[in-house]
C-alpha cells in the first residue's frame, strides 16, 4: 500500500513524517543572484507551478548554473518520488546513505525513495546539475512502481527499466552524448518565456530520457539482484527508520502496514531481523532516545523526556529503562551530570545514589 502524500515537499509513512528536499538553500541563492535557475515543480519545489492535473506524478524538474563557489549545500533527505541527477559541468560529490559518490561531467545517478542523500561537500562547487523526479506511488522496496501514463514508453521497455532500477542498489552512470543533448533541451525550454505547449515539450523531453536512460543502462554490465525488491529489505529499511521516529504512536498494524504487509508477515520478518517482537523493537528504539537524551539535556525532566520518547506516563518508563539498564533514569542522568563536573574540574566527586562509578558505568554496558 503507498504511503499517504500529504504535500510535494512531505509525505507521511504510517505516523511519521518524511521532509522531502524543498530546496530552499537552492531558492535563496537564486535569489540573491548566485546561481541561474530553470525549473518547475509542485508544492513547495522551485520554480514555475505545474497545475492540476498536468502531467500527473512529475513532482520537479530543472537544473541549475553555478558560476562560483557557493556557500551552501543540500542536506540529507529523501524524494517522494525516483529522481534522476544528471551533472553537466563541473564536480559533485554526493553521498546515498554511507556511499560517498564523487559525480563527474556526464554522470547519471537515479535514486529511489527510501535513500536518504545529500550534495556538497558540504556546499555546491561550480557546474552546471539537472534533476528530474517523478513519482511513483513507492516509498518501499517491495511495493509496485505504477507509471504515470504520459509515460508512454512501450510496456516492455517500461518493465526493463523498472527491473534494473528495482534491482541494482546504487546507479552512478557514465552517459553519453545523447543523455547530455536531452538534459541540456531542459532550461531552454523552461526558459521561454511563453508557457504555450510548455508541459507536452517536458513531456516529449521526459519521455525521451527515459528511453535513452534505459538504453544505457542496458549496454553495461549491471549486476541485478532480485533480493533487493524483497519484502524483508523493506521492514529492514523501516526499521531504521523506525528509530528516528520512535516517538510516534505507533500500533502493530501501523508498523505493518508502512511496509504494505499483513501483521504476521511484519513479525516475521521483524523477528527474523531483530529477533525481538516489533513492539519489543519499537520500546528499546524509544529507551535508546531517551537514554540519549537524559545525557545530553539536563534542563530536560523525566517526565519530559517519558512523553516525548512516546512512553504514556513516566512510571512505565522508568520501569523498563531500569529493567533495559540496570539503573534509573535519575541515576544515569547523575552519573552524567557527575562525568561532565569531573572533566570541567579535573577532580572525582564522590559516588551518589547508593552505587560506585564502576558498577554504573558496567550497568550501563548492555548489549542490545
Amino acid at each position: 500500500m503507498p504511503a499517504k502524500t500529504v504535500s510535494p515537499a512531505t509525505y507521511l509513512t504510517g505516523e511519521a513524517l518524511y521532509g522531502a528536499d524543498n530546496c530552499k538553500s537552492l531558492v535563496d541563492a537564486q535569489n540573491r543572484g548566485n546561481i541561474d535557475l530553470y525549473a518547475c515543480g509542485r508544492g513547495e519545489y522551485p520554480g514555475r507551478a505545474i497545475p492540476d492535473g498536468v502531467l500527473t506524478g512529475l513532482n520537479s524538474i530543472g537544473c541549475w548554473d553555478a558560476k562560483q563557489v557557493q556557500d551552501w549545500g543540500l542536506d540529507w533527505h529523501r524524494n517522494e518520488g525516483i529522481e534522476f541527477t544528471f551533472l553537466e559541468t563541473g564536480t559533485m560529490l554526493m553521498k546515498i546513505g554511507s556511499q560517498e559518490l564523487v559525480m563527474k561531467p556526464d554522470d547519471l545517478v537515479i535514486t529511489r525513495p527510501w535513500q536518504q542523500h545529500k550534495l556538497g561537500r558540504p556546499n555546491i562547487g561550480i557546474g552546471r546539475l539537472h534533476w528530474l523526479i517523478i513519482d511513483l506511488g513507492v516509498r518501499y522496496p517491495n511495493q509496485e512502481w505504477v507509471w504515470p501514463d504520459w509515460i508512454i514508453l512501450d510496456r516492455a521497455d517500461l518493465q526493463e527499466l523498472t527491473k534494473i532500477i528495482r534491482q541494482t542498489e546504487y546507479i552512478m552512470l557514465p552517459t553519453t552524448k545523447n543523455v547530455r543533448a536531452l538534459f541540456a533541451k531542459l532550461p531552454e525550454t523552461l526558459a521561454a518565456e511563453r508557457s504555450t505547449n510548455l508541459y507536452s515539450r517536458l513531456a516529449i523531453v521526459v519521455n525521451d530520457l527515459l528511453l535513452t536512460i534505459l538504453e544505457e543502462l542496458s549496454s553495461q554490465k549491471i549486476e541485478l539482484r532480485e533480493h533487493l525488491t524483497s519484502s524483508r529489505r523493506s521492514v529492514e529499511i523501516f526499521l531504521a527508520y523506525l528509530k528516528e521516529n520512535a516517538s510516534q504512536p505507533w500500533t502493530l498494524e501501523d508498523l505493518a502496514r508502512e511496509c504494505g504487509l499483513g501483521v504476521t508477515r511484519f513479525i516475521h520478518y521483524c523477528k527474523q531481523i531483530t529477533n525481538r517482537s516489533p513492539m519489543a523493537y519499537l520500546n528499546e528504539c524509544r529507551l535508546d532516545s531517551a537514554r540519549e537524551i537524559l545525557e545530553q539535556d539536563p534542563k530536560a525532566t523525566i517526565t519530559e523526556v517519558a512523553f516525548d520518547c512516546g512512553f504514556s506516563s513516566s512510571q512505565y518508563f522508568s520501569t523498563q529503562f531500569k529493567k533495559r539498564f540496570k539503573c534509573t533514569p535519575r541515576s544515569l542522568r547523575a552519573h552524567s551530570e557527575k562525568q561532565i563536573e569531573e572533566c570541567a574540574t579535573g577532580e572525582p566527586r564522590g559516588d551518589e545514589e547508593g552505587g560506585n562509578k564502576a558498577t554504573l558505568q558496567s550497568s550501563l554496558n548492555v548489549t542490545k
